[in-house]
């Protein structure tokens, strides 16, 4: 018997635990190699571990435990994937003649959970869950879905293909299936009661008294990346004297450069031109304006950063993350499009890496994706400044003594009051406003 180990991989230096956050292949279940064997989510980063070789899955932890790092969860034993396609004989061969002397040749039965090596780690903090047996009928979903989801599917009788999986890759998770039956209970409640029975006494109600609707609630605990998320907001706001300035811009050079330049631009560099390229680069040259504000606070000391690494924050479904573009001096506006696109990429397929997310000296916002007229950012610590996006709204402005209508978009500047003074905020927002609204003066390269 072959036996390859299921370790918990090292994310980064700084984190040695994590949370298994989902198997995605059940107890004795067949895996190939390369396939996502489990959902591994830290405080930064959640990422899929793939399995190193095919043969039959045997799982020593269960999901939602956290973990150290180099922990063994389960092992694949190859050997079995050999007998489940062994390999076909020679076609020359001669043609065997049935013997009535030779007995028939019996299958080697795989081994047993029991006959697996005793030294696999197996979870000591709670008992394993009932595992579904492996002749479980298959759902309408096509998922391998996990013991618990198929034990409350069973119980209640539900069709799987209505229910909207939240997991990785879209994967239906107990959560999900709870949520199904509550939405469809309140639904059910919702309905007219049917009239009664012509032939019912006149005193008998048509059904039994309700007691009412119930106040129900569901608990379940943060998960490592909204914990941290919570934490450094907490000490942002606790450990900076944080302030927002603003201004707005007036979007429609970019607008109109953006509509000219589209196409080939597309067909050039492979990739769309957004606003973010735009206000990167301003961000840039407003920072060596104001090199305060891509400055931070050591202690004592003020640490002047003579690079430009910046953070642009994503949401995702797991929450915010700030991937960071480095060197974003050095790159043209196609190059930093790739660049997003890129971590937006990794995220979506679990990959992003402790790497992308550290060093940032500025961090940009976009709340505009989801429609947000103003905000106050957070400051992204130890950083001393977040520049906030929001959506473009046609609205009356007045130009020459004229009012006209223009599409503006709202800026908002947080910044630690502590390093940066009043004057050198409003600059900065000064800066990124002329540079959007008199794009000419930052390079285009298409």
């Amino acid at each position: 018997m072959a036996l390859v180990e299921i370790k918990v991989p090292s994310v980064g230096e700084s984190v040695t635990e994590a949370l298994l956050a989902e198997w995605f292949k059940n107890d004795g279940d067949s895996v190939r190699k390369d396939e996502a064997l489990f959902a591994l989510e830290t405080d930064k980063v959640t990422l899929e571990v793939l399995a190193e070789a095919s043969g039959t899955l045997g799982i020593a932890v269960n999901a939602g435990t956290t973990v150290k790092v180099g922990l063994v969860v389960g092992t694949i034993d190859s050997a079995a994937a050999a007998k489940v396609h062994p390999t076909p004989p020679a076609t020359d061969a001669p043609e065997a003649k049935p013997d009535a002397a030779e007995p028939k040749t019996q299958k080697t039965p795989e081994p047993t959970k029991a006959e697996r090596p005793a030294s696999t780690p197996k979870l000591t903090a709670e008992p394993h869950a009932a595992t579904a047996p492996k002749t479980a009928p298959s759902t309408e979903s096509g998922q391998d879905l996990p013991p618990s989801v198929r034990r409350l599917v069973a119980e209640h009788g539900l069709d799987v293909s209505r229910v909207n999986g939240t997991g990785p890759s879209g994967r239906i998770t107990k959560g999900d299936v709870l949520l199904f039956i509550e939405t469809s209970k309140a639904a059910a409640s919702t309905k007219p009661a049917a009239p009664a029975s012509p032939d019912a006494p006149a005193g008998d109600p048509a059904c039994p008294p309700c007691d009412g609707p119930t106040e129900e609630v569901t608990r379940k605990p943060m998960s490592p990346i909204r914990k941290r998320i919570a934490e450094r907001l907490l000490r942002a706001r606790q450990n900076t004297a944080m302030l927002t300035t603003f201004n707005d811009v007036d979007m429609s050079a970019v607008i109109e450069l953006r509509q000219r330049y589209k196409e080939s631009f597309q067909k050039k560099f492979g990739v769309s031109l957004g606003f973010m390229s735009f206000f990167v680069k301003a961000s840039v040259e407003a920072l060596k304006a104001i090199p305060e504000i891509n400055a931070f606070i050591d202690g004592q000391d003020i640490l002047y950063h003579n690079y430009y690494h910046i953070g642009v924050a994503v949401g995702s479904e797991k929450g915010l993350v700030v991937p960071v573009i480095r060197h974003a001096d050095r790159l043209s506006f196609a190059q930093i499009e790739q660049a997003i696109g890129a971590v937006v990429a990794k995220i979506k397929e679990n990959k992003l890496q402790l790497a992308d997310l550290e060093g940032g000296t500025f961090t940009i916002t976009n709340g505009g994706v989801f429609g947000s007229l103003l905000s106050t950012p957070i400051l992204n610590t130890p950083q001393s400044g977040i520049l906030g996006m929001h959506r473009v709204d046609r609205r009356p402005v007045a130009i020459d003594d004229a009012v006209v209508i223009r599409p503006m978009m709202y800026v908002a500047l947080s910044y630690d009051h502590r390093m940066v003074d009043g004057r050198e905020a409003v600059t900065f927002l000064k800066h990124i406003k002329e540079c959007i609204e008199n794009p000419e003066r930052i390079m285009m390269e298409i």
